[in-house]
């Protein structure tokens, strides 16, 4: 990948490789930020209310808490654009709490990185969060986001 003080390191907390180098952060907004950490160039995050203005460049989904994405093509697009931008960029996924909504989102995010739709709910929870994507309907809809496209 170009220009690694870009990206994160991939020891940082709440930091997912993908199978392809692409690294994401999913975090919780509930907690506050590290203020030593490095910041996010884009942020991409999921919320039922609109959330306030960030210093960095981000992207607002409306998805309820245990719920799905309002707009779903404008989730894929927005997710689209995440992975993309993870190639070179510093890019967080997150929500209220940083499990369902956030993992369901970097589910989708291993999807288009090429983790077969079945298995990606399992890698988010092997190399993120155990109890990540808390929902049925969530893990449904990480396997359909494949044919979604």
């Amino acid at each position: 990948m170009e220009n690694e003080s870009r990206v994160w390191c991939a020891a940082d907390p709440g930091v997912l490789e993908l199978p392809s180098g692409r690294l994401v952060r999913g975090r919780g907004l509930r907690r506050p930020l590290d203020p030593t950490a490095p910041a996010p160039a884009y942020g991409v995050y999921l919320l039922g209310a609109r959330p306030p203005s960030s210093p960095w460049e981000s992207r607002w989904l409306r998805w309820p808490d245990f719920r799905l994405p309002a707009d779903r093509r404008d989730a894929r697009e927005a997710l689209t654009e995440a992975w993309r931008r993870a190639a070179g960029e510093r890019v967080e996924i997150a929500c209220a709490g940083g499990r369902g909504r956030t993992g369901t989102a970097l589910a989708c995010l291993a999807v288009l990185d090429g983790v077969p739709a079945g298995e990606a709910v399992a890698f988010v929870r092997r190399h993120y969060d155990r109890r990540a994507v808390e929902t049925p309907w969530q893990r449904r809809y990480v396997r359909g986001f494949a044919l979604s496209g």
